[in-house]
């Protein structure tokens, strides 16, 4: 598969890639509005497992038929990061069945401030200060978010929002873990292959969610978007964004994939007519906007450091 190739991959081809990873990875709000019967738990495994069967097929087609016999079963930093793939699958559909598309979006957007916070615990990296000023932002910005849940309306509606939106801390915490198991292997000489991690992790997250599904209710129609889920919206774009991620420096990722936000946020509401809240959007313009300027100074930073040592 020549298109899987990145040593021919120029810049501007990897980095319209990633935003077409985050465009595909921004459909799944305005998708499971359109679902009729599926509903929880048994949305979150039908995603799964056409994500197992996505990557059965895709997996062997890119790294070649040995794939599976090359995987380090016996590591556990490899089971370790398919634990957390699972919980970042599961938490996040279920999630999306229980509060707004928008309120679960801004949500994960801070699993880089907190990958960085749990890589200094895990690794003792110092963080600079800039870092530490956009997480004290986003900090006020999800506080925010969550305080107008609490003022908004009660009953039943308030509390099961309120409830989904701590479910969908459950992904950029697990984010968070699987990124800094990743560069502490990385930092071991030992790198980890994500991409076999992710079918780890669909695997895990079907098992454990398909007797919470049962019995199912899904039709044909459910079916048929929940299988785009699969194949569409995680196994092709968790591919490329690997591919991606061989190509563009690391904070050119992370802010490309930012752009799920913004997708995810104006899908649903031109699509699926679901307006975020005021402090959904004002919260989480605080929330993008620390995590911009912190990439972005980190950027600048680098950029007069190589510039320091390059040759007149």
């Amino acid at each position: 598969m020549k298109w899987l190739d990145t040593t021919a991959w120029t810049h501007a081809r990897a980095a319209w890639a990633m935003v077409l990873v985050a465009l595909l990875w921004s459909t799944a709000g305005v998708v499971t509005r359109q679902l009729s019967h599926a509903q929880g738990f048994e949305v979150t495994f039908w995603r799964s497992f056409f994500t197992v069967l996505s990557l059965l097929a895709i997996l062997p087609a890119w790294q070649g038929p040995g794939v599976f016999a090359r995987m380090p079963w016996r590591r556990r930093a490899f089971w370790l990061s398919g634990l957390c793939w699972s919980v970042m699958f599961t938490a996040f559909m279920v999630a999306l069945t229980m509060t707004g598309v928008a309120r679960v979006l801004v949500t994960m957007s801070v699993a880089p401030l907190l990958t960085a916070l749990i890589s200094r615990v895990v690794t003792g990296r110092r963080l600079p200060a800039r870092t530490w000023a956009a997480i004290v932002a986003a900090g006020a910005g999800m506080a925010w978010m969550f305080a107008g849940q609490l003022n908004g309306s009660g009953g039943t509606v308030g509390a099961r929002e309120w409830l989904g939106s701590l479910v969908a801390l459950g992904v950029p915490l697990a984010a968070a873990v699987q990124w800094t198991v990743a560069q502490r292997s990385q930092a071991q000489g030992e790198p980890l292959d994500l991409v076999p991690a992710v079918l780890v992790g669909a695997l895990i997250s079907s098992a454990v969610t398909l007797p919470l599904a049962w019995p199912f209710q899904a039709a044909g129609r459910d079916l048929a978007w929940l299988g785009f889920l699969g194949l569409a919206q995680l196994a092709i774009p968790c591919v490329l964004a690997m591919l991606c991620a061989q190509a563009l420096p690391a904070p050119e990722v992370a802010l490309l994939a930012l752009l799920e936000v913004v997708f995810g946020i104006a899908l649903v509401w031109l699509i699926a007519g679901e307006t975020p809240r005021p402090e959904v959007l004002a919260g989480g313009s605080l929330v993008i906007g620390a995590l911009l300027g912190n990439e972005l100074l980190g950027w600048r930073t680098r950029q007069r450091a190589a510039g320091g040592i390059t040759p007149a």
